[in-house]
């Protein structure tokens, strides 16, 4: 895999805060304030993992 084709990863709330980028409240109040790179399926929330790695860098 080449640095143009990057593996889009969605992962759940819960995922994510497995990983340690956040604490999982933080990323629920953040995504109720729509501020993640996410889709909502229902009720459930996925998370663009690399976005978000992106965006909190950018910081």
């Amino acid at each position: 895999m080449t640095d143009t084709e990057k593996k889009i990863e969605f992962l759940t709330i819960r995922q994510v805060a497995a990983r340690g980028v956040l604490p999982e409240h933080a990323l629920r109040r953040m995504s109720k304030e729509n501020k993640l790179p996410q889709i909502k399926i229902g009720a459930k929330v996925l998370i663009n993992y690399q976005k978000l790695i992106e965006q909190l860098q950018s910081l």
